[in-house]
């Protein structure tokens, strides 16, 4: 065998521990999500991160960057660490390599393996749950609507979470298998969000679900429109505008309240929908926790908070920076998805941009419920404009500054 081929012998096997340590990693992220989703209390949850960022660091040394993806995560880096010394969370470092650790792998492959292994925990919770042997199988309470209510949860701790996951599911499926779809596979689609809806009477995850099913069949069949600027150009605006709406609802000069009632009447009427979620930023704890005066740059550890909407817990719990930059690489995803002519892609990001505003499940410490993060690391090449060009492992990126190495590849 030449010294070349014995030296691309050499990076398959590396490549592929790096594989293998990926799989590892979404696996524990997966199993850490189902036992959340129980009733459940996972005391080796902090440990669990600490193995699933040793996994996702592993793939990154084994794994070939460009130098402008090197300085990429390192900066990033930077951003997570300065986080997490001045908020104790590390999220951002753990969403930082996780994503540089999707590089040279089939997404694909991984979220189709998300999907499934998701979904059986999700079934798995709910035979238990309606065999009796471990977990609620209903809730009787009253749930913010001035009523009392027994609705389903399967097993999931909560209706809406229940609802949640079908709703996550319906778009991860939707994302993979859109293109094989029949015109009744949308009608039973419907039928069974509407029959969740019944058991958990959950609307946003209804609603949210059917928007999704209805964008995945204008995406099917609507000729040409994922070719189209102006549709990747509608997402992006409403991305835009939801986190804009969420902003102005967590800023008192613009909302507000007083004496429980909101003066503004267009937040007024928002809030009637949403039960009571804007009025828990200003009255649900002592300091008005979430509203925009307890946003710093970079947070706070005391901003611990939890409340339902998605973008203002985004602000309020990494600053005003990360949640930024959060925002800027959302919009540069959507520019991908139009530049790969990813329809399916732009109908998630649009429909859990509006999920978002009223709930948090993508703004958590779980990576493995966040499908739009595996998103951003199957484009994160693209989003930097490194689709080409050298690449070296960590021990010989030196290389890339003209140095010799014998692990030079080109892309």
């Amino acid at each position: 065998m030449s010294m070349d081929g014995r030296i691309w012998k050499e990076k398959a096997k590396i490549d592929k521990i790096g594989i293998i340590l990926l799989y590892l990693y979404v696996t524990l992220e997966v199993v850490i999500v189902i036992i959340d989703k129980s009733n459940y209390t996972n005391p080796l949850e902090g440990q669990l991160f600490r193995i699933t960022f040793l996994l996702a660091s592993g793939k990154v040394f084994f794994t070939r960057y460009s130098v402008k993806e090197w300085a990429a995560l390192l900066l990033s880096g930077i951003l997570g660490f300065v986080s997490y010394k001045l908020t104790g969370r590390n999220e951002i470092l753990r969403i930082v390599v996780f994503i540089g650790a999707c590089k040279n792998v089939d997404m694909g492959k991984v979220l189709k393996y998300v999907f499934y292994t998701s979904a059986a925990g999700c079934l798995l919770l709910a035979a238990l749950s309606l065999t009796g042997i471990y977990g609620g199988l209903a809730m009787e309470a009253d749930f913010g609507r001035g009523y009392t209510q027994i609705r389903y949860c399967l097993g999931l701790g909560h209706p809406n979470s229940l609802h949640c996951m079908f709703m996550m599911l319906l778009l991860l499926g939707l994302y993979l298998y859109n293109e094989r779809m029949k015109w009744y596979g949308y009608l039973i689609l419907c039928a069974l969000n509407y029959g969740l809806f019944v058991l958990t009477d959950s609307n946003t995850g209804t609603l949210i679900s059917f928007c999704g099913i209805f964008g995945a069949a204008v995406i099917r069949y609507w000729k040409g429109l994922k070719e189209k600027k102006w549709a990747y150009i509608a997402g992006t605006s409403v991305f835009l505008f939801c986190v804009v709406c969420s902003v102005l609802a967590a800023d008192s000069r613009f909302a507000k309240p007083k004496d429980y009632w909101f003066q503004n009447p267009l937040v007024g009427k928002v809030e009637s929908r949403l039960n009571g979620r804007i009025m828990d930023l200003y009255y649900g704890s002592v300091n008005s926790e979430g509203t925009t005066a307890t946003w710093s740059l970079f947070s706070r550890p005391e901003n611990d908070y939890y409340f339902d909407m998605g973008f203002v817990r985004l602000f309020y719990w990494y600053g005003i920076i990360p949640g930024g930059i959060y925002v800027l690489l959302n919009v540069a995803l959507i520019w991908q998805f139009y530049k790969k002519k990813d329809g399916m892609g732009l109908v998630m990001m649009t429909a859990l941009s509006v999920y978002t505003v009223v709930e948090a499940h993508l703004v958590s410490v779980y990576i493995g419920r966040n499908y739009l993060l595996f998103l951003m690391g199957m484009y994160g090449s693209g989003i930097l404009g490194s689709d080409s060009g050298k690449e070296e492992y960590l021990w010989t990126a030196y290389r890339l500054l003209g140095k010799r190495s014998g692990y030079e590849a080109e892309k």
